[in-house]
């Protein structure tokens, strides 16, 4: 392949409705995530491309899996995904972020209808999650302990992200990121999806699949505490408050009549109100921590 292996959008961090890469990350990290994000944009946007054909979007993004895991292919062609490998080899995160994302984004190009909301998060297990993991191997944070939280943030992310593009996914792509089943028990279809305003039944559908997004973000308002990393903290903390500020929006919005969207003020208070929330949340398990120990030590006395 050539150089025009790439499709861009035009689509860039500030486009995108939380924070990518923000000051609040430590300096020395920031290129680094740029790198994820530009390779991450890339294949996305060959994915959501309605020009390309199901099979030239796959061997692209096979093009990119080929160049990332083991450094084949054109190194014009795959700028993104060989730069990435160059971080990976420096940060020694795995590629397998990376490798997920193209799964994620391979299965876009032919599956356009989700049976369920557990076959949804599934996608979105790939989709979605692989960021925020990406994020937590960077700043060596303890998998175990911060990937359950971080994907639940990432899940609802993408979730609230389909809800405000659900007119559009479908008309465009053909996509579908309601769950059919509740869509069948709310008598629509998504033909529905075309309507000048949500019908009853699809405001009900999208009204489940808030509720789905807020048991997600009760487990990632935990995640701020379970972090190391101060300013990683503290940017998951305001990404918890923005998505919550989103998903109020869409409870009240409409996203098939008008997108619906944060405001400058959304970003602005969450943002204040998420620095805050990070650091009391470090600072309430630091102390309950001292006092795990302090117990565990009074108890070998006893």
């Amino acid at each position: 392949m050539n150089g025009s292996v790439e499709t861009p959008s035009g689509k860039g961090a500030g486009d995108e409705n939380f924070p990518v890469g923000s000051w609040l990350l430590p300096a020395a990290l920031r290129p680094h995530v740029a790198i994820f994000y530009e390779f991450a944009r890339a294949i996305d946007d060959i994915a959501d491309n309605p020009a390309l054909p199901p099979d030239d979007k796959i061997v692209r993004l096979d093009g990119f899996a080929a160049a990332l895991e083991c450094g084949d292919g054109d190194a014009d062609a795959f700028a993104k995904a060989f730069a990435l490998r160059r971080s990976l080899a420096e940060t020694g995160v795995t590629p397998r972020h990376g490798l997920d994302l193209i799964d994620a984004f391979k299965q876009d190009a032919r599956k356009t209808r989700y049976a369920d909301w557990r076959e949804l998060i599934g996608y979105c297990d790939r989709s979605a999650a692989p960021v925020g993991r990406y994020l937590l191997d960077l700043h060596g944070e303890d998998a175990g302990f911060g990937y359950p939280a971080s994907d639940a943030l990432c899940n609802a992310l993408q979730v609230l992200n389909h809800l405000q593009d659900c007119q559009t996914d479908h008309r465009v792509l053909d996509r579908v990121y309601l769950p059919l089943d509740w869509m069948a028990e709310a008598g629509v279809t998504v033909d529905d999806l075309q309507a000048r305003q949500a019908v009853p039944g699809l405001r009900q559908v999208l009204d489940r699949c808030l509720d789905g997004t807020e048991r997600l973000l009760e487990l990632a308002r935990t995640l701020p505490g379970r972090l190391v990393s101060r300013r990683l903290g503290m940017e998951s903390a305001v990404i918890v408050q923005l998505a919550g500020r989103l998903t109020e929006r869409l409870r009240r919005g409409d996203p098939i009549a008008g997108r619906v969207a944060l405001t400058k003020l959304d970003f602005f208070a969450c943002g204040i109100a998420g620095i805050g929330v990070g650091l009391v949340s470090r600072a309430v398990n630091a102390r309950a921590a001292v006092g795990k120990r302090s117990t565990g030590l009074d108890s070998v006395k006893g």
